[in-house]
């Protein structure tokens, strides 16, 4: 099992890898983005064949950098930045930030104490059709989003002829919208034409 730590900024990650004993395997400064995440993964694979054999720690459970970290297998743990500075001050006296250092603190509180800790969890098929609900100006729309977001990874949701069921109409009903009624909300694009990740 390896640990790592993501202090992540608006730019960039400061990344630290250190093993069951705590010490340091690498660290690296990573960029946001696509290739970030990318180099993230090439750089836990020279350590773990197995992602779920991964632990780590960032400073927040949103976004689509920690989803592609929890798509992509690790355990990640969302630990509130409080608990960061004071885990902080009790290693280092001096009680100096840096992001490199949060990233070895983040590090080695999921090691240490992660059970005082919430794990990430992806996103079930409802909160993705409520997402795409969400996203959506009419129901016609909307409905065609739910059916696409919770057809992938629940088959049941469409019957035979790929119209929507259960899943989705569960979702629609909950709503106010209604057949002809659209609400006024940005143009977005459609949810399955965003890949921003390249996975």
């Amino acid at each position: 099992m390896i640990f790592f730590g993501d202090e992540w900024a608006e730019a960039h990650h400061d990344v630290h890898v250190m093993d069951e004993a705590g010490s340091r395997l690498t660290s690296r400064r990573l960029p946001e983005g696509p290739d970030g995440i990318r180099g993230f993964h090439d750089l836990i694979a020279g350590y773990a064949d197995d992602p779920s054999g991964v632990v780590g720690g960032i400073e927040t459970d949103r976004g689509l950098w920690v989803q592609a970290l929890v798509v992509a297998g690790y355990r990640v743990y969302a630990i509130n930045p409080v608990a960061v500075s004071r885990y902080r001050d009790r290693h280092n006296l001096a009680g100096a930030k840096s992001d490199a250092g949060d990233a070895k603190v983040l590090a080695d509180l999921v090691r240490t104490d992660r059970h005082n800790h919430r794990p990430v969890a992806g996103d079930s098929t409802l909160v993705e059709a409520v997402k795409a609900l969400a996203a959506g100006p009419s129901t016609t729309n909307t409905e065609t989003k739910v059916t696409s977001t919770t057809k992938p990874s629940a088959p049941s949701a469409t019957d035979s002829s790929g119209s929507s069921t259960a899943a989705s109409n569960t979702v629609l009903s909950t709503t106010n919208t209604s057949p002809g009624r659209t609400a006024k909300q940005p143009h977005k694009q459609p949810l399955d034409e965003i890949d921003p990740w390249g996975i």
